[in-house]
């Protein structure tokens, strides 16, 4: 029997452990000492695939294209599976601006769906509230993206842990410590070490908020004079606020700068977060590689796979990294166009 030996319990290491148990594997070990410190624990879970791309990424954006395109049917096969909900919902994002200067930017975007093919319908501020009430009076403009989605990480991850793999809460520090017949690496900024390639740490902090009540139907991705934010409210009354970037190395400080930055562009744009309780605040790493891309790819010399580098699109990305691995470790090919996202791009 072929044993596979996973090394990261995040979402992406477990989307790759579902999708072999879906396969038929059965002797699948996951390593990973600390399942509660993954970025995935810190992510908001929107899957936006054109929203998260910039210009000059066509590659990566066609890549998450695709993934979105396998998200209901693996939302879908995780439940079935699991038998737990991962409140997988399809209501779609509103762009929001704030002001003149903000509505340009949010223009811009547009743009960007439209060449993309995306669906994106622009709406007044009269249009917003009438499908969001509660937004702000002072609410520009902006439009509604039906094909963006979103789920709850933190049930993904829930859920997968149940899968009948073996857990082994012990640090990988080299891969020739693992008997398995086939390693994947899929630990985010610890495969640095493991594999030599450039993933580094980039910091993000992210606020969850709470209520009686949800304050939105929709994801909001919003811009108040200049400032970037997120909403990305939950059928309980849950709100999360997300999400800063920055490069500070390993550190995962909560800083008042970082909760004033997502507080304040949140509450112009949507004036009853100042209402709601301070749940949580967080700081996560996620893994970046210097493209902004991820690496899913075999290592030479030693054969092993990796899924990594997957920055701020993780969830996104999860469907199809995951069955881009199953079918490298089952079948050694895969029909997922992988030649942008080698290891050799950094040699």
């Amino acid at each position: 029997m072929t044993t596979f030996g996973i090394v990261g319990g995040g979402i992406i290491g477990l989307s790759v452990a579902f999708e072999l148990v879906e396969r038929g594997a059965a002797a699948i070990t996951v390593y990973d000492r600390d399942p509660s410190a993954g970025a995935g624990l810190v992510a908001a879970g929107m899957l936006a695939p054109t929203g998260e791309a910039v210009f000059g990424e066509e590659e990566l954006q066609a890549l998450m294209l695709e993934s979105m395109r396998r998200w209901p049917s693996f939302a879908e096969r995780v439940e079935a599976r699991t038998g737990a909900s991962i409140a997988y919902r399809t209501d779609g994002t509103l762009l929001v601006a704030l002001t003149a200067d903000d509505q340009a930017e949010i223009d811009r975007l547009i743009g960007f769906y439209r060449r993309a093919g995306t669906p994106i319908e622009p709406l007044t501020g009269r249009g917003l509230r009438e499908l969001e009430p509660l937004l702000a009076p002072r609410v520009r403009g902006g439009a509604l993206a039906p094909g963006d989605h979103q789920v709850d990480p933190r049930r993904l991850l829930r859920a997968l842990r149940t899968l009948p793999v073996r857990f082994e809460a012990r640090d990988v520090t080299e891969l020739s410590t693992l008997r398995d017949d086939v390693i994947i690496v899929a630990n985010g900024t610890g495969s640095a070490a493991l594999t030599g390639l450039p993933v580094r740490p980039v910091k993000g902090q992210l606020l969850r908020l709470r209520g009686a009540e949800p304050l939105l139907r929709h994801v909001v991705r919003g811009v108040a004079a200049g400032r970037h934010v997120y909403l990305v409210p939950r059928a309980d009354g849950e709100l999360v606020v997300g999400a800063t970037e920055e490069e500070r190395g390993a550190d995962t400080t909560v800083t008042a700068g970082g909760v004033l930055d997502l507080l304040r562009p949140a509450a112009d744009l949507l004036p009853g977060v100042a209402e709601l309780a301070l749940a949580e605040t967080l700081a996560g790493l996620r893994p970046g590689t210097p493209d902004n891309a991820p690496v899913i790819d075999r290592l030479a010399p030693s054969g092993a796979l990796v899924a990594t580098g997957h920055h701020r699109n993780g969830v996104l990305l999860a469907p199809v990294t995951a069955a881009a691995v199953a079918d490298l470790a089952l079948l050694g090919a895969t029909g997922v166009d992988l030649r942008a996202f080698g290891a050799a791009r950094f040699t």
